[in-house]
């Protein structure tokens, strides 16, 4: 058997990636083509975009706001045009949401946490199921959860509350889909090197006072690594869960955080 052959997705997969014109969307974006997949991105944030397309000829992409359903339709209309059909959704897109206490968290940003975190992966979600029921080999979704997905997050409840949501969201489409030979799971990333990660840490500092290198070692004492993960790792898993490897894994969660212990 060659087994590197199972650890590799097919080439000329059709994907399509929510935020996935920078971080760990355009990583995820990049390992994909590598393998010999075309890709199709959607992100709020039109310069990425266009950075994104530079990489490779690939990638095409479309301007959408995830939690705006015509937007959505929208993006659909592109990847039918670009693409053809579609193999793979990567639900990625998601923003951090406030940092605060409940009783001075703006409902406002609560809202807007849930939309983009949550609703948007409904939307998604529906307009790709019809066209991965006509994938060749079995339609694939890939939702971004959190390692706060299955811990308490104390101050962040509204980015926690959407994660923990994600997760079952896909295990339960998992159930539904199933028989329609769509595999559904979850990939919940730790603390991930990069700026967001970087805003995050400064946020929480700012909010209990302290710098922002000692809000930094209080994270990563909570890692059993005790490092922080790259979005290269995170895509990997992506990879991994499109590929023939992973072709008898659904309805799971995977974390890939270096075992974060506590939040």
């Amino acid at each position: 058997m060659d087994f590197m052959k199972l650890l590799t997705p097919r080439p000329g997969l059709r994907v399509l990636i929510t935020g996935g014109a920078s971080g760990i969307g355009l990583a995820i974006a990049k390992a994909f083509v590598s393998t010999g997949a075309r890709v199709h991105v959607c992100d709020v944030d039109a310069k990425a975009i266009d950075a994104a397309s530079t990489v490779s000829p690939a990638i095409s992409g479309t301007r959408a706001d995830v939690a705006n359903k015509d937007d959505v339709k929208r993006v659909f209309e592109d990847v039918r045009r670009e693409l053809g059909g579609l193999d793979v959704l990567i639900n990625n897109a998601g923003i951090a949401g406030p940092t605060g206490g409940i009783d001075a968290i703006d409902s406002g940003e609560w809202e807007q946490t849930i939309d983009v975190n949550l609703n948007s992966q409904y939307y998604f979600s529906r307009e790709a199921v019809p066209m991965l029921r006509e994938a060749t080999d079995g339609g694939v979704i890939v939702f971004m959860s959190s390692v706060a997905g299955r811990l308490g997050y104390g101050f962040r409840t509204p980015y926690a509350a959407t994660k923990w949501a994600v997760v079952g969201l896909a295990k339960s489409l998992a159930i539904e889909l199933g028989p329609d030979n769509i595999r559904v799971n979850a990939v919940q990333p730790g603390i991930v090197k990069g700026p967001r990660m970087e805003g995050v840490i400064a946020a929480r500092a700012k909010q209990l006072g302290i710098p922002y290198e000692e809000m930094e070692k209080q994270y990563l004492a909570k890692i059993s690594l005790r490092r922080m993960v790259t979005q290269e790792e995170v895509a990997a898993s992506v990879l991994y869960l499109s590929s023939p490897a992973g072709s008898a894994i659904s309805g799971q969660a995977l974390s890939v955080c270096g075992n974060v212990e506590t939040l």
